[in-house]
């Protein structure tokens, strides 16, 4: 389930998996799958220069919040609208409490996913802009490292409820150990436990 993280430029902006079976994280009205914002992460982490870092991914974008649907209503099945919704008409929120969990498997279902985001929304390149004392930006938004480590520590957990069996991607994996491996000021006071 998606949370609120601060931002620099726009306050508190909703970050996160929005369904359990889907590997897609949301950032406000930009969607993107985590695998691609693992990898961005990573590419910081690596980055031969400390001082500063651009790149730039494709993202889908949602202007219309009706397009977008209403998250609460679709998982308690009463309201299946925009995007969100027909997510959860095709996978629904389970039934037991304790099967509420983010499941590492989600990448299977990306085809699924993307055929029906690309009805509601356009896509766009995004930038992700690293420099040395400054805020991190990711599009539009911009977030103190603070904030920007939260972000991380996240997916890292697999958001709220947290990952399946406590066994997380590869990508989220992977990005754990180029953090850590890392010597970038960006991740000080940012490390990872296997």
């Amino acid at each position: 389930m998606p949370l609120s993280f601060k931002s620099e430029s726009h306050g508190n902006v909703a970050f996160g998996f929005f369904n359990i079976d889907s590997d897609m994280l949301l950032l406000d009205h930009y969607f993107f799958f985590a695998d691609a914002f693992c990898a961005n992460i990573s590419a910081i982490a690596e980055s031969e220069n400390k001082n500063e870092y651009k790149i730039s991914w494709q993202a889908y974008y949602i202007e219309n919040p009706k397009d977008i649907g209403d998250l609460m209503g679709a998982i308690h099945g009463l309201r299946y609208t925009g995007f969100i919704g027909e997510v959860y008409r095709m996978y629904p929120f389970p039934v037991k409490p304790e099967d509420f969990k983010q499941k590492p498997e989600g990448h299977r279902n990306r085809k699924i996913v993307e055929n029906i985001i690309q009805k509601y929304s356009e896509i766009i390149d995004i930038p992700l802009i690293y420099i040395k004392g400054q805020n991190v930006t990711i599009g539009p938004y911009r977030f103190n490292n603070y904030s920007f480590h939260e972000l991380i520590k996240y997916v890292w957990k697999g958001g709220y409820p947290g990952w399946k069996d406590e066994t997380r991607p590869d990508y989220v994996h992977n990005l754990g150990m180029k953090i850590n491996e890392n010597h970038n000021d960006l991740f000080e006071d940012l490390s990872f436990y296997f």
